[in-house]
């Protein structure tokens, strides 16, 4: 039994402060510590001193947004460079609220694969599953999941960094309103356990699974068993949540979903 990450399942390099091999392990998730995307906290600091004195969420959260619609011209695309009538208006408009809420819609989607791709390159945690199993980075199954955000990606206006700032002031919010605490209990409802890969067993009788790179959970259990009659309950770090429900206005459309980055985790699964 291993409780780390395997090496099919990892990228050799990322773009945090840990390697893939390491955030995506069991200890990490036992003993986790603050995960920062590189030099996007820095390059952003104007942000994050404006934020500091508002005690209020909904107010950060509003100059948040302020801040990304004017940071990447998300009104204007023409100032960011993008020429009119070159690229189609959904390409345009992609940006990083509309692929959460994608997301929320269908994460097997082409918004979906862009979020497993952008968790790929800034984490190393190779996706595992998208709209079936991905058998290997030569598989034909990877290589459309690739074509799928590669396309989500095309003619779009720094999606990828929109998607690193959001990341980032998700972590913020989270120690704000966590400052004691370093885990959340989370619960997954699932009516395929194909989904997940399980490696073994731990002590206490429950499993060590490798979950997706990228996945739903929810803060309620009774939520969860809306999702499938297996439920996956874990202590998941604040540093992997990418981000959740509550975080901006309208953001998600489920109630208490939260967005958690994958690996190996030790979990409790009972079923109804």
């Amino acid at each position: 039994m291993t409780t780390s990450l395997p090496r099919h399942a990892r990228l050799p390099i990322n773009r945090c402060n840990l390697p893939a091999v390491i955030l995506g392990g069991v200890t990490y998730q036992t003993h986790p510590v603050p995960l920062e995307l590189d030099g996007v906290r820095a390059f952003h600091q104007h942000l994050f001193t404006l934020l500091a004195p508002m005690d209020s969420h909904r107010e950060r959260a509003a100059l948040f947004v302020d801040y990304m619609a004017a940071h990447f011209c998300l009104d204007d695309l023409e100032q960011a460079g993008l020429s009119p009538g070159r690229v189609r208006k959904s390409r345009r408009n992609a940006n990083y609220l509309r692929m959460v809420r994608g997301w929320s819609f269908d994460s097997d989607g082409r918004e979906g694969a862009v979020l497993k791709h952008w968790v790929e390159t800034r984490f190393g945690l190779l996706a595992r599953h998208h709209a079936g199993p991905l058998d290997g980075r030569d598989s034909d199954a990877y290589q459309q999941y690739l074509a799928a955000g590669s396309h989500g990606l095309y003619g779009t206006n720094a999606l990828e960094a929109q998607l690193d700032l959001l990341y980032t002031y998700c972590q913020y919010e989270l120690t704000r309103q966590h400052p004691e605490e370093t885990h959340l209990t989370l619960y997954r409802g699932s009516n395929r356990m194909d989904e997940h890969e399980v490696l073994g067993r731990c002590d206490d009788g429950g499993s060590l699974v490798l979950l997706n790179n990228l996945n739903s959970f929810t803060s309620e259990r009774e939520r969860a068993d809306e999702f499938g009659d297996y439920i996956l309950t874990a202590e998941v770090p604040l540093a992997k949540i990418s981000f959740y429900n509550g975080l901006l206005p309208g953001m998600l459309k489920g109630e208490d979903e939260l967005v958690v980055i994958g690996g190996v985790y030790a979990v409790r699964m009972d079923t109804l």
